[in-house]
């Protein structure tokens, strides 16, 4: 009578950590996932410029203020910085900025970006249509570098939608990555 008892204690015993760990190993691309339907998290999807210009009416009864942030993670020896802190955009308008980064450090340095938007019911209306944080920058020493970030609101956003934020933070990346 015990032997069955031990015998699902032990299955349950294995069973229940191997089904966890592949439960928090799935979560990852669940969350991309997630963040990709949605915008949580301030992602944004990538349209082509001609794909953009086709499917908007412009709407010139509104602007939206959009505030542009940037940051580095500790170590990182960039200094980055938006060209503009804040620009009046009119919804299915493209527009272009850029971004200001210089190498401190007397070594070639590679990093990423990546973005976020805020509020994050306006991430799936801002449509970033060319960014440097589609791939992975390299700074020559003592080099400064502009990067361009071209967008667009889409009209659709929300009415109460007044001011959007678009941040950056710029980390490290090892070059063999």
């Amino acid at each position: 009578m015990k032997e069955p008892i031990a015998k699902s204690f032990w299955i349950k015993l294995v069973c229940v950590p191997v089904l966890m760990f592949g439960f928090a190993f799935a979560l990852v691309p669940l969350y991309d996932i997630l963040c990709d339907i949605t915008g949580f998290n301030g992602r944004t999807t990538n349209e082509s410029y001609q794909e953009v210009r086709s499917s908007y009416e412009i709407d010139e009864s509104r602007l939206v203020s959009v505030t542009f942030s940037a940051a580095v993670a500790a170590g990182f020896p960039v200094s980055f910085r938006p060209e503009v802190a804040r620009m009046e955009v009119v919804p299915g308008k493209v527009y272009t900025m850029n971004y200001l980064a210089e190498n401190r450090s007397n070594d070639v340095v590679i990093g990423q970006a990546t973005p976020s938007i805020a509020p994050y019911q306006a991430a799936t209306h801002f449509k970033k249509l060319e960014c440097f944080c589609f791939t992975r920058q390299e700074f020559a020493a003592k080099q400064p570098v502009e990067m361009p970030v071209r967008f667009v609101v889409e009209p659709s956003l929300d009415k109460n939608v007044h001011n959007v934020t678009l941040s950056y933070n710029f980390f490290r990346i090892k070059p063999d990555a």
